[in-house]
């Protein structure tokens, strides 16, 4: 069957579809290429870049199967695809760990000021006076909001780093490591740092606005490399200028490249930030490439059964 890639798969996913006897096309398409290309093929493998919408599902008349190689799926209308019995398939757990190691790495920058001494230095500076007030995260309270799977990796690097760890996850599952079950208000009035872990709905509103913000304790330290909308950019912005936010590492944004009224936010002294590459590691890449890769062999098989939840 053919197969289109859009947004880019590893070699090692590319040689798994071909080998499984499919005709793999990779091709960076416009959306209106999109509608016209859509047609002739079977599946359809996207990243974040592609949106996979109602007119793109409804112009691939041959399609069975749409896949994003990554955690969330909110650039593919899931039920319009699955009320035409099109299946939808990711792959929620293959870039957790580089996604966990990006959210350490932005606290371990925000709280050593590595973002802003590495330009000033560059510069010509010598800032080590305005810099000698960093804070360790050993021994702080991590807040973690939504304890999947990329949830649950900071909290085993948090627990190694001597952090106490709270997490917020209404469907949580028991797991093998100990955490702090315990409510958002809780959470949010004890956390040091607060880390978001958990998908963005258009139909709800931010995990993060300003009364959560209000809620937390002065000179906490929040962290959002899972999706654009679930922190509210003009209230962190505000959070940030009245001293309640001590400082923020962000990963996603609502738009994405930001436009110039999030130039406030971006270019914020204590904002270090990161172009939405959290599961952009070469490891994560193969994991991703190959696991989707066999997802969809399976999916297009003649006897094809539903994946797992």
């Amino acid at each position: 069957m053919k197969i289109l890639v859009t947004d880019g798969i590893s070699p090692e996913g590319a040689k798994i579809l071909t080998d499984g006897g499919h005709d793999v096309h990779q091709k960076t398409l416009t959306p209106g290429e999109l509608l016209i290309a859509i047609p002739d093929y079977a599946c359809i493998i996207v990243r974040s870049a592609t949106k996979v919408t109602k007119e793109v599902i409804d112009a691939g008349k041959d399609l069975k199967v749409v896949a994003r190689g990554g955690v969330g799926v909110d650039n593919i209308d899931v039920k319009h695809a699955q009320s035409k019995n099109i299946m939808v398939l990711n792959t929620p757990a293959a870039s957790a760990i580089s996604v966990a190691e990006l959210a350490i790495g932005h606290m371990l920058a925000v709280s050593r000021f590595l973002h802003v001494s590495t330009t000033e230095m560059r510069g010509g500076k010598w800032p080590k006076k305005e810099y000698s007030k960093g804070t360790e995260l050993y021994n702080k309270n991590l807040g973690i909001v939504g304890l999947g799977n990329i949830g649950k990796e900071v909290a085993r690097r948090a627990l190694g780093m001597g952090m106490h760890v709270l997490a917020y996850d209404p469907p949580f599952a028991p797991m093998d490591f100990f955490v702090e079950i315990t409510t958002k208000e809780r959470l949010l009035a004890n956390a040091d740092f607060i880390t978001l872990h958990l998908p963005y709905r258009k139909e709800q509103a931010p995990i993060i606005g300003r009364t959560e913000i209000a809620q937390m304790k002065k000179g906490a330290i929040i962290i959002n490399c899972a999706r654009g909308g679930v922190v509210d950019e003009q209230a962190l912005l505000e959070g940030l200028n009245s001293g309640k936010v001590a400082a923020a590492g962000l990963d996603v944004f609502v738009d994405e490249p930001p436009t110039e009224t999030q130039k406030a936010l971006i270019n914020h002294p204590r904002v270090s930030v990161s172009p939405h590459i959290g599961g952009s590691t070469v490891e994560a890449q193969q994991r991703v490439g190959t696991e989707i890769a066999f997802k969809v062999l399976k999916a297009l098989s003649p006897d094809r059964h539903q994946p797992e939840e």
